[in-house]
């Protein structure tokens, strides 16, 4: 099962986009799914359903940051290496969609942040 796969069949379990892509990297990443499950969880819809930046590229963020990311608060070279990882992660995922942004209220097309916190229900058309 490739990652997009698994990402998929998370989402429709009911975990949200930031969870559904961290999950697909669990066995790679050396955490546990609750842990990661839990770590992710707040990014969801676009930070907390306010349809800020995407849940799927927050998640995809972590993973980078689990994979490669740097501890040291001085490591100047490494952090602009690992942030030049993310910008192009972020133009790769704006190519792939063949859109110019990470805002998921863009992606989705809606207007404004939402203040409902409670989430969609899985269906069909969602």
């Amino acid at each position: 099962m490739t990652h997009e796969e698994k990402a998929r069949a998370y989402f429709l379990e009911g975990y949200n986009c930031s969870q559904a892509v961290a999950l697909a990297f669990a066995d790679e990443v050396g955490l546990p799914t609750d842990v990661l499950a839990k770590l992710a969880s707040s990014f969801g819809g676009g930070l907390g359903r306010m349809r800020e930046v995407c849940g799927a590229v927050s998640g995809m963020f972590m993973v980078a940051g689990l994979l490669h990311g740097y501890d040291d608060p001085k490591a100047g070279t490494e952090k602009a290496a690992h942030y030049a990882l993310i910008q192009q992660l972020a133009a790769e995922f704006k190519q792939e969609l063949g859109c110019h942004s990470i805002i998921c209220r863009e992606l989705l097309g809606v207007e404004g942040n939402s203040t409902v916190p409670t989430p969609a229900a899985r269906t069909a058309e969602y």
